[in-house]
């Protein structure tokens, strides 16, 4: 395929930046991490932010791990929610979350066991 380009794990063409290899889409000061595919997806929002030069950096960031499943009220979707000091530390705590939730609902059946 020449002259097409790939992006994330061998998607062609995908419209959403990958971190960790699941998407990164941003809308106004709120950030979604993860796939809507997935159990669990993270909603970033930027609460504050401190100017450095010309540029805008998020200091303050609620994050919270959600369900995807569209049968239960968006009241009783949150699973977690944390409060982080800039946005490096809001992506690491996301990732590492819905990390945890793939490996629980992949060795779920077999964690007592081992």
């Amino acid at each position: 395929m020449k002259g097409t380009k790939k992006t994330g794990k061998g998607k062609i063409g995908s419209p959403f930046i990958l971190y960790k290899g699941k998407p990164l889409v941003r809308c106004g000061n709120i950030i979604y991490y993860g796939s809507l595919n997935d159990k669990y997806v993270i909603r970033m929002e930027v609460k504050n932010q401190n100017p450095k030069d010309d540029l805008q950096i998020a200091s303050k960031v609620t994050v919270e791990m959600m369900e995807t499943n569209t049968k239960i009220a968006d009241t009783k979707k949150i699973v977690k929610t944390s409060e982080k000091n800039g946005l490096y530390a809001a992506i690491d705590i996301a990732d590492a979350w819905l990390s945890r939730a793939e490996n629980i609902s992949v060795w779920g059946v077999f964690k007592w066991v081992l």
